[in-house]
Order: C-alpha cells, then structure tokens, then sequence
C-alpha cells in the first residue's frame, strides 16, 4: 500500500462534529422523542441509560474516529477534493455500508421502522459532512 498522507487533525474534527451532530440528533430538539418511542423504552429506561452512558460515549467516539480516518483514506486513494465529491463519497458509503448493514440489522430486530430510520438519517448526515470536511481540508 502507497504511503497515505492522512490529515489526522481533520480527521479528530469530522469525529468531533460528527459526536456532536449526534448530540444534536438524539435530543429533545430534534429527535430524542421519537426516538424513545420506536424503541417503546419506558421513562425508567430512559433514566436507567442516562445514568450509564458514559463508556457508551467513549466507545461512540472512537467508532467515529475509526470511520472518519478510513473515510480519509478513501478521499485520499480516490483523489476526492472538493464539497460535492465528498457528499459523492459519503452518500456512496452510506448506501454501500451503514444503510446496509444497519438494516439487515434492525430486521432480525424486534425495533420498530421509525427507530432505524433516525438511526440511519444520522448516519447519512454523518458521513455527509465526513466526507466535505475531509475532502476539503487539505
């Protein structure tokens, strides 16, 4: 394999924005309600997770890192530098990987529709604005 060039402070940012828009996402402003209930969690659930989600953020984080570092990869081996190749780039790998994956999970689920939509509305957000910010930032 070539030698990459990886910009590991954009990288850290597309992590960090993208934690971020999940913040946003997950919240009563946007869709914390919703959320909730698709997966019919009760409001003793809710409180019980809020209480624990420490590691769960952490391990959120670095799942984040790891797929803005190889979404880096890709821009680089690819040749993607400008906004809209990254939107290419992001919707292809979200079609191609999360849309998928995530929903062949959710149907040996007993989650309800609703629930892997934001999940996956997330997600596609996600890795829209991964791919401008990396693709852009030289």
């Amino acid at each position: 394999m070539a030698n990459l060039d990886i910009n590991f402070l954009a990288v850290l940012v597309a992590a960090v924005v993208t934690f971020a828009l999940g913040a946003l996402w997950y919240s009563p402003l946007l869709f914390a309600r919703q959320w909730v209930a698709a997966h019919g969690f009760s409001p003793e659930h809710v409180e019980a997770m809020r209480k624990s989600t420490g590691p769960a953020y952490g391990v959120t984080f670095v799942c984040w890192l790891a797929m803005a570092a190889a979404l880096a990869v890709l821009t680089q081996r690819i040749g993607v530098d400008t906004a809209l190749g990254g939107l290419k780039l992001g919707a292809l790998c979200w079609a191609g990987f999360a849309a998928t994956v995530g929903l062949s999970g959710h149907m040996f689920s007993e989650r309800r529709l609703p629930a892997y939509l934001i999940d996956a509305g997330y997600q596609l957000v996600s890795l829209l604005g991964m791919g401008v910010i990396l693709a852009i930032w030289p």
